[in-house]
């Protein structure tokens, strides 16, 4: 038998009935030597991947982050091309009137951290907006696009 010719051979089982529309279902199993069973050894090799296991939690860590901003990524030629200044202007004044209201969400968050217990406030952040991500996140938005407008615009003054 093919066993005997090979000691460390592999049965490959490719299953056809769960292997539908491209998606072929395979195992494989390791042909255990029946002298090693009698001798009562383990003869498979247990691995294990509990080092690399991260604990699931309910906000995105910057891998998530970086995975999901990928998913609709813009062509480099999107940041030559210009928004009328009308609707930048609009954007700006709503996005600086969030920043706003940011500000003042972190203020309030920044006063309950004096406040309350950390076990305390970290039960009472659930669910809340993230206050200072959020700013953070306008701000580095509101500065990159003021600053791909501005450049955009004398780009266009020198060539054109």
């Amino acid at each position: 038998s093919f066993e005997a010719l090979n000691q460390r051979a592999v049965a490959v089982v490719i299953d056809p009935i769960q292997s539908v529309k491209g998606k072929v279902v395979i195992d494989a199993f390791r042909l255990i030597n029946p002298q090693t069973m009698m001798l009562g050894q383990e003869p498979r090799q247990t691995t294990s991947n509990l080092g690399h296991l991260n604990k699931p939690s309910i906000q995105e860590n910057e891998l998530e982050e970086k995975m999901l901003l990928n998913l609709h990524k813009k062509k480099w030629t999107d940041g030559l091309t210009l928004q009328r200044f009308d609707a930048h202007s609009k954007t700006n004044e709503q996005t600086v009137q969030e920043m706003l209201n940011l500000g003042i969400k972190y203020n309030k968050a920044v006063q309950e951290e004096d406040e309350l217990s950390p076990e305390k406030l970290a039960i009472a952040n659930v669910g809340r907006q993230d206050a200072k991500k959020h700013l953070e996140e306008h701000i580095s938005n509101l500065m990159s696009s003021n600053i791909v407008q501005t450049l955009g615009t004398m780009l266009d003054t020198v060539v054109f």
